[in-house]
Formats: C-alpha cells, sequence, structure tokens
C-alpha cells in the first residue's frame, strides 16, 4: 500500500480513466498528472534552493487547485492552502507565517493581493501569459525529493472560530490513510465521481473528498458550494459521492423542496458536525446514505458514528479519546441523565476531549511552537472542544472550550442547548453563546436563523420551550437574535467569537428579551 500522496499519485500516472470534471471538459489521470508534472517541474527550477520549498496556493475549488495539489505531491514540495476569505493583513499574515516562496493565484482572486506587503514572495497568476511560459519551458520532472511518510505534504490553517488561524502540518501519511478507510468503507471506485464543493484550502476537503478520489481512482468534480446549485451539480457530473464540513446540509435543506429531488446519482455524503435532524433529512429527501464523524484539522482526534449511534451523539472515540478536566488533568465522571434525557451532572461530566496517548499525526503548528505546546500538555493532546461520554462510551459534543457558561453560579455547555433548539421545524441554524450577565456570571444568548419563508413569534417560542422537558429553566436563552445569517469561516463553522462582541444590541436583526425568572420573551 502507498504511504504517501507522492507513490499514490505515481500508482496514476497512466490511467486514462476520468479524473477532473468542469464544466463540459474532462481531463484524464494521465492529462491531469502530466499537467501537474510540468507545474511541479517548472516550480522547482525557479525556486531559491536555500529557502523551503513552500508553495502558496490563493485558488477556488477549480481544476488549477487540483493540478497545484497534485503537482505538489509529485514534485515533493509543501503546498500552503491560503483561505480565500482571508483579507487584508489577515491574509498577508498567513502567507508569510507560512514561509511562501512561490504564491499561485488566479484573475478572480489577484486582487485580493494588491497593496498587501509581501517580502520575498513570488507571485504567479496561473490565468496569465508568464504562466503560460513557464510551463512551457518546463523540463522533466526531477522530484525535489523523495518524501517520507512523516514528511509534510500540505500546511492547512486552522479554521479560526476561536483565535488567529494556524498552520497545521499535514503529513504525506495522512491521505492514504483517510483515503483507503474511507474509500473502502463506502466502496468508491474509479466508477464513481466525487463532488469537491468544500474549500480545497481545508482538511475536510483533503482528507473526506481529495484522498477518497485519489485512493479509489475516481473522477473529481471541483466546485463552489451552493444551496440551490447542489443538485443541478450532482446531476451534471454523476456525482455519486460528496463531503461536507459545518452547515452545508443545513442550507440545502432550506431551499424548497422538489417533487423529483429523489432523482440523483448521489449514494453517499460524508462530513462532520451536520446535526441529527439534517443528517436524517437529507438522506430522505435525496435517496442517500449520510454518515457524519468528528475529527479536528490536526488529525489527534477521530471520532465515529456507527449504526446504533444514540441521538446526539457523534459516535464513539478512536482508542485513546477520553474526556479530561483541564485543571485537575483527571478523566470526567460519566454522564447521567435524567428521567427527561437531560444531563444532570454537567459540572462533573462535561469536560476538554483529548488523546490521551498524545499527538497521534498531529505534527504540530508550523512556525508556531507557543500553539503546539498549548495542545500537547501533560503528554497528552488537548482539543479544545468540549464533550461528555456515556456509560457505554458515546460522546456527546458541548461546544467549543470559550462555549463553556457560568449561569447563575450554575457550569453549562451550549451544544445542547443548540440540539434542544434545532427540534423546532422553523429554525435552519442556531448559535447558543454567552453574554456578560449584568451582576456576575453569564447569560445564555440564541441567534437563530429561520428556514426560508418561516416564521415564528415569541409565543411560539415560549410555548415550545416549555414543552421540551429536557431543557433546564436556567438553559432558555435570556436573549435571541433572530438574524438573516450568521458569521462563518470559509469551512461553514459559526463565528460566535463575532457573536459574542457584537454582545445583546446586534446592528441587524430582532432581539427578543426575557426578564429574569420570567418565560416570557419582548421584542426590543
Amino acid at each position: 500500500m502507498a504511504e504517501t500522496v507522492q507513490q499514490l499519485l505515481r500508482q496514476r500516472l497512466a490511467d486514462t480513466t476520468p479524473a477532473v470534471k468542469f464544466g463540459e471538459q474532462v481531463w484524464t489521470w494521465r492529462e491531469h498528472l502530466d499537467e501537474a508534472a510540468r507545474q511541479a517541474a517548472g516550480l522547482i527550477a525557479i525556486a531559491d534552493p536555500d529557502r523551503p520549498l513552500h508553495v502558496g496556493t490563493l485558488l477556488g475549488n477549480t481544476p488549477a487547485m487540483l493540478t497545484a495539489m497534485a503537482a505538489a505531491g509529485l514534485g515533493g514540495y509543501v503546498l500552503c492552502g491560503v483561505n480565500n476569505t482571508r483579507r487584508g493583513a489577515a491574509l498577508a499574515r498567513d502567507i508569510v507565517k507560512a514561509d511562501c516562496q512561490i504564491l499561485l493565484t488566479d484573475s478572480g482572486h489577484r486582487e485580493l493581493l494588491e497593496g498587501l506587503e509581501l517580502p520575498g514572495v513570488r507571485v504567479f497568476d496561473v490565468d496569465s501569459d508568464e504562466w503560460s511560459a513557464l510551463l512551457a519551458g518546463a523540463r522533466e520532472l526531477t522530484p525535489h525529493r523523495e518524501v517520507a511518510a512523516t514528511d509534510t505534504f500540505m500546511l492547512i490553517f486552522t479554521s479560526g472560530t476561536s483565535g488567529e488561524p494556524k498552520a497545521v502540518q499535514v503529513a504525506h501519511m495522512m491521505v492514504p490513510f483517510a483515503g483507503v478507510a474511507l474509500a473502502d468503507r463506502f466502496g468508491i471506485t474509479a466508477d464513481d465521481v466525487c463532488y469537491l464543493s468544500m474549500p480545497l484550502f481545508h482538511s475536510n476537503a483533503l482528507m473526506a473528498g481529495w484522498a477518497v478520489a485519489l485512493n479509489a481512482g475516481a473522477a473529481m468534480a471541483p466546485a463552489a458550494f451552493s444551496a440551490s446549485g447542489l443538485l443541478a451539480d450532482l446531476r451534471r457530473y454523476g456525482a455519486t459521492y460528496m463531503n461536507y464540513v459545518g452547515k452545508p446540509l443545513a442550507y440545502v435543506l432550506a431551499t424548497p423542496e422538489q417533487p423529483d429531488d429523489h432523482d440523483n446519482p448521489l449514494r453517499v455524503a460524508f462530513g462532520n458536525e451536520a446535526t441529527d435532524r439534517d443528517i436524517a433529512e437529507f438522506g430522505r429527501r435525496f435517496g442517500c446514505a449520510v454518515w457524519d464523524g468528528f475529527g479536528s484539522t490536526e488529525g489527534a482526534v477521530i471520532i465515529t458514528r456507527e449504526d446504533d449511534c444514540p441521538p446526539g451523539s457523534v459516535g464513539r472515540g478512536f482508542p485513546g479519546v477520553a474526556i479530561y478536566d483541564p485543571e485537575t488533568r483527571q478523566e470526567c465522571a460519566t454522564a447521567v441523565f435524567d428521567e427527561t434525557g437531560a444531563l444532570a451532572n454537567a459540572d462533573e461530566a462535561v469536560g476538554e476531549i483529548v488523546n490521551t496517548t498524545g499527538g497521534g499525526m498531529f505534527g504540530g503548528y508550523y512556525n508556531d511552537g507557543n500553539a503546539t505546546d498549548e495542545r500537547l500538555r501533560h503528554g497528552m493532546y488537548w482539543s479544545g472542544d468540549l464533550g461528555y461520554r456515556d456509560a457505554d462510551g458515546w460522546i456527546y459534543l458541548a461546544g467549543r472550550t470559550a462555549d463553556w457558561m457560568r449561569v447563575d453560579g450554575e457550569n453549562m455547555a451550549a451544544a445542547p442547548i443548540e440540539r434542544i433548539i434545532l427540534r423546532l421545524p422553523q429554525v435552519s441554524q442556531v448559535a447558543v453563546y454567552p453574554v456578560p450577565d449584568e451582576h456576575v456570571g453569564d447569560q445564555v444568548m440564541a441567534a437563530i436563523v429561520l428556514a426560508d419563508h418561516a416564521q415564528l413569534t415569541p409565543a411560539e417560542l415560549e410555548e415550545f420551550l416549555a414543552q421540551q422537558s429536557d431543557l433546564s429553566p436556567k438553559s432558555w436563552p435570556r436573549y435571541v437574535w433572530i438574524a438573516d445569517e450568521l458569521p462563518a469561516t470559509a469551512t461553514n463553522k459559526v463565528l460566535k467569537r463575532e457573536l459574542i462582541t457584537q454582545g445583546t444590541k446586534p446592528q441587524k436583526g430582532r432581539v427578543w428579551t426575557r426578564a429574569a425568572r420570567s418565560r416570557s420573551y419582548t421584542i426590543g
């Protein structure tokens, strides 16, 4: 079995089956990798040998991005996936932090670089004559190096939901490890088409999309995600597999259902962070299997669902995954549920999700030793995610460490409250987060996005909350913001730090307020 991306790609060099489908164009694996080898040879020839050969990509989900990924694999240098939703000084910071000596962009993103200080970075527009000339003059590829399994293939920045993004060093071996497991699990072969609409600069697209196609020899259909355009794309490309991360299923389900939604080629959707409701509804509406798991960009914590996974749980962890109290560094108590199904011992059961065996496949953050040390403490990997585990080993998410709230002297987690509010049919998305109490501690605030054409009144919300037997009185949101949309990362994760910054008086939308010890909301 191949141990590196370089080895995997070499196995595909002579394949004449489809590799890339984009619009009306189709490239075979041989054509695709010929182009990638030419690109790698051209970049290696002009690179400064005294500097790390890091090639950044400020591109969208296009054939050019797929070619850049394959070129890095064949060429044995490091690809740096630059988040194309970053702007200004933040964008420049990422490029410089990753030590990019070459940056590839295109006509759609070139203007984002205007006025930025990028010392030592040579920028190429892949739509330009200069780029075409470089490729035309490239000689036969001699790789920068023959890579080992633990060598870095790609630098991938974290989502930045709880601070500045950090560049994770993703090892070559992670791609065959993830790709083989998923291709085997879902029966993906060269006859399949993998729809890649999640950002290719992110780990979900790399591990749950590109790696699957590469290992199986399946075709790839890169695209920009569109809730209204998904079904048409699936039919157009004959896509049988798709990956997702964050809220895409919710976005799609918010569009009006059509009688022929079931008529499409999709067999499997695999991803992270979908709700139980969206998993079931997406599978019903589009006639496919939906599998959801949990994993960090760092690759140190992996949790997988099984067929008998209980509602609300994200599954069972790989060996070493546990729930620990970050202060005592002891394993948390097993979760106890009351007769309504509510967590009865949050103070003792909720803790940080860790890998007790160490960092696993986590190779550290590039150029950021302090952040790496913060993750790897006391011989364990600390994820920054809160959770709790029941007596059978099923793990339930409770949010990020920043989602931990202290309400009226009681510790409370955001995720269980979000799962309850999502039972309300009118709700498409919800984010629960702490806002300062007027005296001490926190109060609960919920930002809600309604489904298309849905209506919700304060009285309807009050009636719904009162009917939820597993919702404690202290968990009732003091403030409810009916928002048009929630701030999110490029990977569809809600930016709660932006919500917290806006406080109880956001500039747009309507805010409902509940007085202390009251169950009635007033508008204003």
